[in-house]
């Protein structure tokens, strides 16, 4: 059964993915957010993934701008991302800006 609602919710983010410049994926904790993220990462390339609790991941957030436009045509996902509110500001102003 479990198989069965992952597989759906892959499915639905993939498909609004692919409409939309930003999607989110919100949930309880230990709900299995994470999870979905990486299998859906795992079938869609170029792709990163980034968990804003590690520092070494957050590191490579110093310059955002510079970050994102690297990584331009990937997918990018942000685990933990309300550990940072200060990248949604500017996560709106790239997607804004490509969306011209």
């Amino acid at each position: 059964m479990l198989e069965k609602i992952h597989r759906c919710l892959t499915d639905t983010v993939k498909k609004r993915l692919k409409n939309n410049p930003a999607v989110a994926i919100l949930g309880p904790r230990q709900c299995g957010k994470t999870t979905l993220a990486v299998q859906i990462i795992k079938q869609l390339t170029p792709s990163v993934y980034l968990d804003l609790e590690n520092p070494a991941d957050l590191a490579k957030l110093e310059d955002p701008l510079a970050y994102f436009s690297l990584h331009e045509n990937d997918l990018v996902c942000l685990d933990e991302i309300q550990r940072t509110p200060e990248i949604f500001t500017i996560l709106r102003s790239i997607i804004d800006d490509r969306a011209r």
